[in-house]
């Protein structure tokens, strides 16, 4: 399956134009981590766990690694609009293993999979998209189920 934006339609109206699954793989390049600042919002379970993993006790890591808007709680970015947790000189997350749901699911957002001129879209941002291995519908549906972006 290709990941061009004009790949054929299924005659089935409830087939998503995904249906023969979309390619992924991360590149490693930290686009997804950095440019313009916005939200990585994140659950009392993935503070806990970004906390056991990095020994910091929670409120050090609520206090100095997220802060409120719109609501919820999201991890706190640099004027430059990096991650708290991105490093710059290896271009990797300092906590990968429990990065939080949106990061673990990325590209696989809602917003990035409505159409194809989305996924062209966020193809554009990140040179995974559209490469490695074949992710199939069912695992991309599971992923997009995860938090609606």
């Amino acid at each position: 399956m290709s990941d061009s934006p004009h790949a054929a339609q299924s005659g089935d109206d409830n087939s998503p134009w995904y249906r023969d699954g979309l390619r992924f793989e991360c590149t490693q390049c930290g686009n997804c981590c950095t440019g313009a600042p916005g939200f990585v919002w994140v659950t009392d379970d993935e503070i806990q766990a970004i906390a056991d993993y990095t020994g910091e006790a929670v409120g050090a890591v609520r206090l100095q690694r997220t802060r409120k808007a719109r609501g919820q709680v999201t991890l706190i970015d640099y004027p430059n609009g990096d991650c708290t947790y991105f490093d710059p000189k290896t271009r990797g997350c300092t906590i990968y293993p429990v990065r939080p749901r949106q990061c673990r699911t990325w590209p696989f957002w809602n917003s990035n999979i409505e159409s194809p001129a989305a996924w062209e879209q966020a193809r554009q941002d990140c040179p995974g998209c559209g490469r490695g291995q074949l992710i199939p519908l069912e695992e991309i549906q599971i992923r997009a189920a995860v938090i609606d972006l």
